[in-house]
């Protein structure tokens, strides 16, 4: 049987880059990307055309960011999706390859952060679980110094990011992927837990914040109804845009009173 026509928009580098500029993403600025190029429609150039497009609208003063997370560099004692026998847990543990910034690649995060992650002149955070890469003037000061103890706090590129006051465009992807709350946890803070990673030397316990995203999508249909956040369409994808240090603020104080484990 032929394969079915795509179904569309189609859409291009070119057109994508329009609707990025008449959404009001800004020349020069700096934007924390999240992404779902299935939601985009059929894209002429695949990955690559949006991460140009991207690039196109920010011009040469801006910069990219975008999260490039490497889960399955963690304990499997904590993996749901899959999870894996119990009897595996050591060898997992004892036998997992190290996290390298240029080779490690992203898992759980979309297409797109791989492709940027690997882009010509990219830089990557040290962080072996919940790295981000970065492109422009500014990527060195947002991916240097990720402490190996703070996933998404202080020490991370959330940080850095909302010092240099990006903004976060969920370009096709819900509040649920909003890394931008995970900030507010750290602020709180919530409970401790074991992180543990591996290393050169074996695996190596880690205590850091717990995080989660359970009630994330309330917490940004929230934020959403109280904050300026523009709406709009790139390419066929429902999009939002607004400020990160907006969003981490309003989750602090949403977070506390209506998700028990703030407290």
């Amino acid at each position: 049987m032929p394969a079915p026509q795509p179904t569309g928009p189609l859409v291009t580098r070119a057109s994508l880059a329009t609707d990025l500029r008449a959404l009001g993403v800004e020349s020069g600025e700096t934007l924390l990307v999240h992404t779902s190029l299935s939601s985009l429609g059929w894209v002429n150039g695949g990955p690559a055309a949006v991460v140009h497009a991207l690039l196109d609208a920010l011009g040469p003063g801006g910069t990219l960011a975008v999260p490039t997370q490497t889960g399955d560099l963690t304990d499997p004692e904590g993996w749901g999706n899959p999870p894996i026998p119990r009897e595996w847990w050591e060898t997992v543990r004892a036998t997992m390859p190290g996290y390298d910034p240029a080779t490690s690649p992203s898992r759980g995060v979309g297409v797109l952060p791989e492709t940027l992650r690997t882009w010509p002149g990219a830089l990557r955070s040290a962080h072996p679980h919940t790295s981000f890469a970065a492109l422009g003037p500014r990527a060195a000061r947002i991916v240097d110094g990720h402490a190996p103890d703070c996933r998404l706090g202080e020490r991370s590129p959330l940080a850095r990011l909302e010092e240099l006051g990006a903004r976060v465009l969920l370009l096709g992807a819900g509040y649920d992927s909003c890394t931008s709350f995970h900030l507010a946890e750290y602020r709180i803070p919530f409970q401790l837990e074991d992180a543990g990673r591996p290393g050169p030397a074996g695996w190596h316990p880690v205590t850091e914040v717990a995080i989660t995203a359970d009630r994330f999508d309330e917490l940004g249909a929230a934020f959403e109804r109280d904050s300026p956040v523009v709406r709009g369409r790139v390419g066929a994808a429902d999009t939002r845009l607004f400020s990160l240090a907006d969003a981490v603020a309003y989750a602090q104080k949403w977070l506390p009173a209506h998700r028990p484990q703030a407290g």
